[in-house]
């Protein structure tokens, strides 16, 4: 059926190649044009001249995140305007690809972002666009913030010598943390996950995250290497530690 055929194309996040195929229609050559594109990324229109539209599309795209039009990042976590990332593999969300098509290419809809035939609905006017981009810029002043704090953090923790090696000598030496220490990482990280599952004054996601569960699975996939940040033990420090944050309110 289309329908089934629609969220099977529809993917979360696509790197531009990925959103090319899928507004060329060409989501049944997919496997073959991957194959190529993976070795050959710079060849596209001369390996496969019989489909320009995936050079152009891909360009497009490009084009759209180098002026600020097209909100972009790494593995589906938006990232600020500016950025340095591989001009190749940077992401591009579903729900900002559809906004900024809806708006610069109103005459096209492809199925994998509008479903069969297109979606009446989804056509908005210049002001409410810009009125989204001023939030979308405020929350991205406001996340700013926080990461230009956490780098002052990381800079304290290396003034005191606490660099990768000295933290790592510190957990093998099982050195427990006294109740008071344990007590405040607790309402640390429970304010953290508080935050990151907030909402602007104006009803706005302050991240990328839906839930905890969301989080923890970013976590467990991007370190799956590190010890001690397993779905279980990270759901257990989670919970305890919004415990924690309940005694407060």
């Amino acid at each position: 059926m289309v329908t089934d055929n629609f969220y099977q194309e529809s993917k979360t996040f696509y790197r531009p190649i990925d959103a090319a195929i899928r507004w060329c229609g060409l989501i049944q050559f997919e496997a073959q044009i991957l194959d190529v594109y993976s070795s050959h990324p710079d060849k596209l229109a001369k390996l496969f001249p019989q489909w320009p539209c995936l050079q152009i599309n891909i360009e497009k795209i490009q084009d759209a995140v180098r002026n600020n039009e097209l909100s972009y990042g790494y593995f589906g976590i938006t990232v600020s305007n500016g950025t340095a990332i591989d001009n190749i593999q940077f992401t591009v969300r579903h729900s900002d690809l559809r906004l900024w098509m809806s708006i610069r290419y109103p005459e096209h809809k492809p199925r994998f972002l509008f479903g069969a035939g297109g979606d009446s609905h989804t056509k908005i006017n210049t002001g409410t666009y810009l009125s989204l981009q001023a939030d979308r810029e405020a929350l991205k002043v406001e996340l700013k913030k926080y990461q230009d704090l956490y780098q002052d953090v990381l800079s304290d923790l290396r003034a005191l010598g606490l660099e990768r090696k000295e933290l790592n000598d510190l957990i093998k030496s099982h050195s427990g943390l006294s109740g008071r220490s344990e007590l405040t990482y607790r309402q640390i990280i429970g304010a953290l996950l508080h935050l990151f599952l907030s909402r602007s004054p104006a009803g706005k996601p302050l991240s990328v995250f839906e839930s905890q569960a969301a989080i923890v699975d970013a976590l467990t996939v991007r370190y799956k290497d590190i010890p001690g940040l397993s779905k279980r033990t990270l759901d257990e420090k989670f919970a305890a530690a919004n415990r924690s944050i309940q005694k407060l309110k």
